[in-house]
């Protein structure tokens, strides 16, 4: 392993690479943040996609281009004197050590979970009380990741039903009023109840310490690798060419 001196020296190799591409460098000179930001999501995509993959080798490059971004939007606010990478990381090392009073105070927690209490409980005081809890939650995250922070959030604030079997009944409340909305034959409604029933079963995953996203990315998978195999067996035959029970039975042997 590296030491601290080598792992120094490196991250200060790269602060002076990036330093000399905005000099030096067409593309890199014309970049703003604002033409960054698509690629920077862009990046972040793929480091979840390594994650996923389980591609440690991968995680590593993909973690090299968002560490990239991260220098570069600094280089670039340095340059209108706004901040620079050490103000970031001067920043982020006080947010860590107020939030983290029972590792630099005296506070005492029991488990992870008075951890995520005592977190959300500090930024609220950080802003003056100021701001909500679900302030917080930024406006752009894909409606599934948002659902999910939604409920991480008020959960750890105290908004919370105290057994399982209550999330499970509001899952059949939500789907009945979801039927109701189908033989009222109101598109409208039906979606508005759907959602629920989608908030509600991300409600449960919560309570069962399942990461939705996760969860929902796994069966993306499990499906397409299901599809492609039954596909690989029509040998060019079409789908529309099956009968039910045909693409039933193939899909039961793609299991």
């Amino acid at each position: 392993m590296n030491s601290k001196e080598e792992k120094l020296k490196k991250i200060s190799r790269l602060l002076d690479i990036v330093d000399e591409l905005r000099v030096k460098c067409p593309w890199d000179i014309k970049q703003t943040f604002e033409s960054m930001r698509p690629l920077t999501i862009e990046e972040t995509y793929e480091l979840a996609q390594a994650i996923s993959d389980k591609d440690t080798q991968e995680i590593k490059n993909e973690l090299g281009d968002v560490l990239l971004h991260i220098f570069f939007y600094s280089k670039m606010a340095s340059e209108t004197n706004d901040f620079d990478i050490a103000d970031v990381a001067d920043a982020i090392s006080k947010k860590l050590i107020y939030r983290h009073p029972h590792v630099y105070g005296e506070t005492k927690v029991s488990d992870d979970k008075e951890v995520k209490r005592n977190w959300e409980q500090l930024k609220l005081k950080e802003k003056g009380n100021k701001k909500t809890i679900l302030q917080g939650v930024p406006r752009g995250l894909p409606s599934l990741v948002k659902a999910s922070r939604i409920i991480d959030k008020v959960r750890s604030a105290g908004f919370k039903w105290s057994d399982e079997s209550s999330y499970l009944d509001k899952i059949k409340e939500e789907i009945s009023e979801f039927e109701q909305a189908k033989a009222n034959k109101s598109e409208s409604e039906m979606e508005d109840e759907f959602g629920d029933i989608l908030f509600s079963l991300v409600s449960y995953a919560d309570v069962m310490g399942i990461n939705p996203d996760n969860a929902l990315a796994r069966a993306n998978n499990k499906f397409t690798n299901r599809f492609e195999k039954v596909e690989k067996t029509l040998k060019g035959k079409s789908f529309v060419d099956c009968s039910e029970k045909e693409l039933n039975n193939l899909w039961g042997d793609s299991k």
